[in-house]
Formats: structure tokens, sequence, C-alpha cells
């Protein structure tokens, strides 16, 4: 049997979406957005198989297709992506995975901490604030910053209440995501390697989730707190 992959009609259908983002042309072609998403899952699923090779996924979400426009000046009611978010076994392990598929070369893959809550981003920062050795020698690893490169996400633009603004970690304590992307043309994403290139990708953040999962799993004496 063939690997999976995302087809190259799924760019396509996105593409159309996109020019016809109105709910009677997406009643008209449903039928083959339903072949695309079945498609688009039998691919997510071998991501998380593959993940689970070296990690251990506790849950997938594939992202609906519809947009919630309640509270949105955008009013257009149908997302032009696929969307799919892997979560860690908690508690031991911390962070999740993110593959994007959209067409027009806005593919990316993500990785890391979208939105730590208050305790977990009060840890982080005393961690860095005690000691930013360790996160910096992960952050400046050749290999590791070929693929992921650096942080990006939210930050805040002075010190956090309680925090020296003139701490030598202060890059990292005034961060208030701690997330990694990865960008895909089109034709990297229909490609036969696609899968195999996210799986490498996400392998080798292992090292920034092993020490985070420490982190956030003590105190900030090393004792457990699990």
């Amino acid at each position: 049997m063939a690997t999976p992959k995302f087809s190259k009609e799924i760019l396509d259908f996105f593409k159309k979406l996109e020019k016809n983002n109105d709910r009677d042309w997406f009643n008209e072609h449903k039928p083959e957005f339903k072949k695309l998403e079945a498609n688009a899952k039998h691919a997510y699923k071998q991501i998380s198989e593959n993940l689970n090779k070296h990690d251990v996924i506790d849950g997938f979400k594939l992202f609906r297709i519809y947009r919630d426009v309640r509270f949105s000046k955008n009013k257009l009611p149908y997302k032009t992506h696929f969307g799919g978010s892997f979560s860690r076994k908690k508690p031991e392990l911390r962070g999740g995975y993110y593959v994007h598929i959209q067409p027009n070369n806005e593919s990316f893959i993500a990785t890391g901490f979208w939105d730590p809550n208050k305790d977990d981003l009060l840890r982080i920062r005393r961690e860095f604030e005690q000691d930013d050795e360790e996160i910096r020698s992960i952050l400046s690893n050749k290999k590791f910053k070929a693929i992921w490169g650096d942080f990006v996400g939210d930050e805040l633009k002075t010190a956090p209440r309680d925090f020296d603004k003139e701490h030598p970690a202060i890059d990292l304590i005034r961060k208030k995501q701690f997330i990694f992307t990865k960008k895909y043309t089109d034709k990297e994403v229909i490609s036969e390697q696609f899968i195999e290139d996210i799986d490498a990708s996400f392998k080798a953040i292992k090292p920034f989730f092993d020490y985070m999962s420490d982190v956030l799993t003590t105190n900030l004496n090393g004792e457990s707190i699990i």
C-alpha cells in the first residue's frame, strides 16, 4: 500500500474555495470536500503513527472547516485550509504539534507551546531567570537551528511583573509563547517525502520538549510535582 500523502486536489479545492467562499458554492461541492477530508485524515493519521514511534501522543484533532464568525469582522463562512493538532501525554509530557495545509505556499508545521497557562508560564520564566544555559544550548544547536530557527510568537515589550528588566535572560523571560514553525511550498506538500520530512522535523524538537517537560513537572529545586 502506498504511503498516505496530501493530494494536489486538496490544494486545488481550497484555491477554488478562496474565490467562492459562500454557503451555496460549498454545499454544491460538499461531496468533493468530504472525499478530500477523508484523504487528509488518512495523511494526518500517518503523521500521528509516526510520532508515536518516538513520542507519546494522547490526542489528535482535525479542526472543522467552518469558521466561528460571531466575534470576527471577517464573515467568510469557511476556512481555506486544513489544520490538525497532536497533543503529548500529560502530565508527564508537555507541548504539542500542528500541521497546517493551505495553498499558495502557505502550508507550515509548528510545535511548542501556543498558550501556556498562567502557572506554567511563570514556572518557565522562573527557570530561565535561575538558569538559561541549558535552553540556550538547545536553541543554538546547529542541527536544531537549521530545522527550526528561533522562537516565534507573542512576547511582552518589557519585563513581566516581578522580573528584572535588566536580567541577562530577559529576551527569553518576556516571551508569552514558545513556538517554532517551518514553512513548505505547495510542491513540497504534495511530494512523496512530505510526511517523512514532517516526522524528521518533529523528531528534532525532542531535546526542547525533554527540557520543557522536565521544567514543568518539577519545582525550582528539581523536585517532582506530579
